[in-house]
């Protein structure tokens, strides 16, 4: 039997989510697919999916063949692209993972920009507000903020971010803008339900310390807490990302500039490796020179 073009129908059943589904991207026949299928599974020994009159799904042995299948359907697909190019083009799938928000409102449309110009890669973007072990979880590479403790990761700097205290100038003229962190224990503050029940870090005189700020508006999500700051609910603290289209058209004003803590890198990481896949390289590059918001001296 032709394993290459198994796994190919393989592949493509897994991502189609069902064998009628895979035949129209394979320009196959359902027999055809129905037949490759179970010639495969016969030659492997095991079986790849559960199969009902209703649905198809992976069993575990499925999921754990489908990683190397990409893997070598990629490589495949990468070397082909560089021998009719001439060069190392690059080709194949991409996984890139990101926080919620700052990857919904820069590396999404970095990443859409990007395939545009490299139309052989098929990039698959996760966001999490997690730190995600890329390996152990199938990733390519990833975008932090912050300190980066893992050092099997490389990482490469793409700017720097604030956490920045906000209100609306109405709220400030109504009950007055604080001169000093403690003077936020006396109003409103908008607060994260995951996050911890103080508000830091604030720095003064050589240390840091937080505050056990309330407020009657908690949420689960910065966006809506955004949101309600910017509707004049009281005062936020978020990153800078979070809050610049608030800030250019100026809805938001930052206070309590002077305690502020250090900027937190942003960087994007991936695992060591002596030969990057060109599709890997290029993207690394792409997003150093595309999100550049975040090096210029408004970061501190």
């Amino acid at each position: 039997m032709d394993k290459f073009r198994a796994m190919q129908t393989f592949t493509a059943i897994a991502d189609a989510g069902s064998l009628t589904a895979a035949a129209r991207v394979l320009d196959s026949s359902l027999p055809a697919v129905v037949r490759t299928l179970a010639a495969y599974e016969t030659a492997l020994g095991v079986r790849l999916f559960n199969r009902t009159t209703r649905r198809i799904s992976l069993t575990e042995e499925g999921k754990a063949h489908l990683e190397s299948c990409r893997q070598v359907l990629d490589s495949v697909a990468e070397s082909e692209a560089a021998l009719s190019a001439g060069s190392h083009q690059p080709a194949g799938h991409l996984t890139i993972t990101a926080p919620v928000q700052f990857g919904q409102m820069h590396v999404a449309p970095s990443v859409a920009r990007f395939v545009a110009q490299q139309p052989q890669v098929r990039c698959s973007l996760v966001l999490l507000d997690r730190v995600v072990n890329l390996l152990e979880e199938g990733m390519d590479v990833g975008i932090r903020i912050g300190k980066l403790d893992d050092s099997s990761l490389v990482a490469q700097p793409l700017g720097r971010t604030r956490r920045v205290v906000v209100a609306t100038p109405a709220y400030l003229k109504r009950h007055g803008t604080p001169k000093h962190p403690r003077d936020l224990l006396a109003h409103n503050c908008i607060r994260m339900i995951a996050g911890p029940p103080s508000w830091g870090l604030f720095q003064e005189n050589g240390r840091s310390y937080r505050l056990p700020v309330r407020g009657n508006l908690e949420f689960n999500h910065v966006a809506p807490a955004v949101q309600a700051c910017a509707a004049g609910a009281g005062f936020g603290m978020f990153f800078s990302y979070q809050v610049a289209p608030y800030l250019a058209d100026k809805s938001l004003k930052v206070v309590l500039e002077r305690f502020e803590a250090p900027a937190r890198p942003i960087s994007i990481v991936y695992p060591h490796a002596r030969l990057l896949p060109a599709r890997t390289r290029a993207f690394i590059e792409w997003v150093k020179q595309d999100i550049t918001a975040f090096r210029g001296p408004e970061q501190k």
